[in-house]
């Protein structure tokens, strides 16, 4: 249900503001109950001085009753918590009828209330594309996912991404500093450091780009945010990138999500034998486009969106492969050519170069320090770029 309502700025009118969060903040009400009730009385001061008669053709009973009674003392600290931090410099409360409300979001089946947002919030009407993937990313894939998001937003598109580790940060940090930035959408209270390790990204991320999320201050990581925090992700997005998920990876879901708002998918192949690997080849499968660099996915994108950038193939990246290499041993080299790009344990490498365990092993070492390939889990081996 798109809702038509008058754009006000309710960052300059505190008494306009405080109704909608008295209205979003009220307990098992619920984003489509609210919706409901603004579709039929229009802002939320109207909302809640309609009558108990009115409200009841729309809500039980005891919702109604809610809606319509004066806040108790709780709700009412927790509206004058939300004023006090909005006012606060950097901070921002948006709601559906500012106009600076992300204009994508409106024409999802549930947009949210009202967002709280920490940073640049001209960046939820910027074109983007989301970058999401494994939180237990590769190497490999973190490389990947920073490189993909530098490009893009080098071209001027936002990155979005949900703050998680792995892909997620890799893809902010990766945007940071370029001129689409980033924008983090978030599954707790906005107030709330979480991921803890991620904090210092996250601080980087408002001044730089915005935090943002739809729950109210101090909601805690639960389970069920995540994936509504999804669909606003790939809601913000004009297209949705999946680099590294594993079979039943929470990024699965957002590109569901995306394809049901009528988002492009792309997907990053991997190697058949990465468990990671499996959650994007399944997309590829049910139709998501295949990407091996950043002009795959700006060629699909509407023109003049962004401005093209000169992207780089996976395997030319600066500092890899035995070009890129200024240094190493014979051995080394010998090892580089002969592991390909599939995982290898070490007796099938050994027969393959030639080398003793004693040489293999310090080969192998040589090129784990320089960052060239990664060690996985059984003693197999990968190769990075």
């Amino acid at each position: 249900m798109t809702l038509q309502l008058p754009h006000v700025a309710d960052d300059e009118d505190p008494a306009a503001l405080a109704a909608w969060l008295r209205l979003a903040l009220i307990d098992d009400l619920g984003s489509a109950a609210c919706r409901r009730l603004l579709a039929r009385f229009g802002l939320p001061g109207q909302v809640l001085r309609a009558s108990q008669a009115a409200l009841r053709e729309l809500l039980p009973p005891r919702m109604a009753e809610l809606v319509g009674a004066r806040p108790n003392a709780v709700l009412g600290a927790r509206i004058q918590a939300a004023l006090a931090w909005a006012a606060q410099p950097g901070h921002a409360i948006v709601t559906l009828a500012d106009a600076g409300y992300p204009p994508l979001l409106l024409n999802i089946p549930d947009p949210p209330l009202l967002l709280y947002v920490r940073g640049r919030t001209a960046l939820l009407q910027a074109p983007a594309v989301a970058v999401v993937g494994s939180r237990n990313a590769t190497r490999q894939g973190v490389e990947h996912a920073a490189r993909f998001a530098a490009e893009l937003a080098g071209a001027g598109l936002t990155i979005v991404s949900g703050l998680a580790l792995g892909i997620d940060a890799a893809a902010h940090t990766g945007a940071l500093g370029e001129p689409g930035s980033t924008v983090a959408v978030i599954g707790t209270g906005i107030d709330i450091d979480y991921p803890a390790g991620n904090r210092a990204l996250a601080d980087r991320i408002a001044q730089a780009g915005c935090i943002v999320s739809e729950y109210a201050l101090g909601a805690p990581p639960l389970a069920h945010h995540f994936p509504r925090r999804n669909r606003l992700i790939s809601g913000l997005a004009r297209a949705v990138l999946v680099i590294e998920a594993a079979a039943q990876s929470g990024s699965l879901i957002t590109a569901r999500l995306a394809a049901e708002q009528g988002r492009d998918v792309f997907a990053l192949p991997g190697s058949i034998h990465s468990p990671l690997a499996k959650g994007c080849h399944r997309l590829i499968r049910e139709g998501a486009k295949l990407v091996e660099t950043t002009q795959d996915i700006l060629d699909e994108l509407p023109a003049g969106l962004a401005a093209v950038p000169a992207p780089r193939p996976l395997d030319c990246q600066p500092g890899h492969g035995i070009a890129g290499q200024q240094g190493g041993s014979a051995d080394a080299r010998l090892v580089m050519q002969a592991m390909g790009h599939d995982p290898v344990d070490l007796d099938t490498l050994a027969a393959r170069c030639g080398l003793g365990p004693a040489c293999l092993a310090d080969a192998l070492l040589v090129l784990e320090l320089e960052g060239r390939v990664e060690m996985l889990p059984g003693a197999h081996y990968r190769r990075l770029g």
